[in-house]
């Protein structure tokens, strides 16, 4: 017996909803900030960082305008530049080989695992004497296996920048994202767990000397109003945003609670389909910034899906190496296979936090459904 569609419709995403749970909030702050002004460098500004600071178990947080910002610093900060290499996967969002190439830097690509996040044993593989950083990507929501990227980064002298872009509140070993390597870059894009109402990002380290930096670098360079120390570049966070992500970072927890209670009712109704799920570690805790599954069938599945009134999306349908502007690195199809062959098998459910039981019992039905 087939699934009742009832002329169901199930978004991706929900963001009219979420203003609607913090409307009243939401436009008090934004009437605050207008009232007094201060459009750039309010006091939110620093209050947010403070904030962050305290969630994350980081000392220093410097909020920006974007996440691609945070890793385009990172590096910078690091004097990682032309001749250097960076290690990261070939299937993250774009943003974090272009940071690596905006700096005149040379990506490497090293492959993943089944979960989709970077290969230790392919970090390794890659290592020259050219390395002077590894950036792995914690995708989807769980943090890469940073033990060993750890270990691999003391054995080489390499900093750890990590890209935390889709991992706010995820945990390795009881360790924050984003709090392991030399610095932890943060996205607050409006389609994150914790969003901004447009682009903003943010970054932390444990380095004071390198925090200090940053907040130059993110402002001309500027070490008081007069005087530039170094060349640098305009990324600060709109007082506005930092109102935003403060009433956000509030509800944070019981977000990241709604995604993974999702995530659990999806193993369980999903189970014995066949759908690659990667399984979660003992140590990780993970924040479900996406719901992905893996099929040979991928792209009818989808269809199916969409026919049903299923809403659904691919992170990422190319891979980094296979893409127009990354051809001057040579690596053509067949270079990265486990990359490769997910690009073809992944679907990203909808998980968002406004979903209800019931909304990914239909999902699930409709799964049973289309695999039947």
């Amino acid at each position: 017996m087939g699934a009742d569609t009832g002329r169901r419709r199930i978004g991706y995403v929900n963001l009219p909803a979420q203003f609607e749970e913090e409307r009243t909030e939401i436009m008090q702050a934004v009437e605050g900030v207008f009232q007094r002004g201060d459009f750039i460098g309010g006091a939110a500004v620093g209050k947010l960082e403070e904030e962050l600071s305290a969630y994350l178990g980081s000392p220093h947080v410097v909020t920006l305008n974007s996440g691609t910002d945070a890793l385009i610093l990172a590096l910078r900060a690091l004097d990682i530049g032309p001749g250097d290499e960076v290690i990261t996967p070939p299937n993250s969002f774009v943003a974090s080989t272009a940071a690596i190439v905006a700096v005149g830097a040379t990506p490497v690509f090293a492959d993943v695992l089944p979960d989709q996040n970077i290969d230790p044993a392919a970090v390794e593989a890659a290592v020259t004497p050219r390395t002077k950083a590894i950036m792995p990507v914690h995708l989807t929501g769980r943090m890469a296996d940073m033990g060993p990227l750890m270990a691999i980064a003391d054995k080489h002298a390499l900093a750890v920048i990590e890209d935390s872009a889709q991992a706010v509140g995820s945990t390795y070993d009881g360790r924050m994202s984003g709090t392991i390597g030399t610095f932890g870059c943060f996205s607050a894009h409006p389609l994150k767990n914790l969003n901004a109402a447009g682009d903003a990002g943010f970054l932390v380290t444990a380095d004071a000397e390198m925090a200090a930096r940053i907040r130059r670098l993110r402002n001309h360079g500027l070490i008081n109003r007069s005087d530039v120390q170094e060349w640098g570049i305009v990324s600060r966070l709109d007082t506005l945003q930092a109102e935003v992500l403060r009433i956000r970072l509030r509800h944070l927890p019981p977000v990241i609670e709604r995604r993974r209670r999702n995530a659990t009712q999806y193993r369980a109704e999903l189970a014995g389909l066949p759908l690659f799920i990667p399984p979660c570690r003992n140590i990780e805790f993970n924040t479900f910034h996406t719901f992905v599954v893996q099929t040979d069938r991928r792209n009818d599945f989808q269809k199916y899906l969409a026919d049903k009134g299923i809403e659904t999306a691919i992170h990422y349908p190319v891979p980094i190496h296979l893409q127009p502007a990354a051809a001057h690195l040579g690596q053509g199809r067949g270079a990265f296979p486990v990359t490769e062959r997910q690009a073809d098998q992944i679907l990203t459910l909808p998980i968002n936090q406004f979903l209800s039981a019931a909304d990914i019992s239909y999902i699930c039905a409709i799964a049973r459904e289309y695999f039947a």
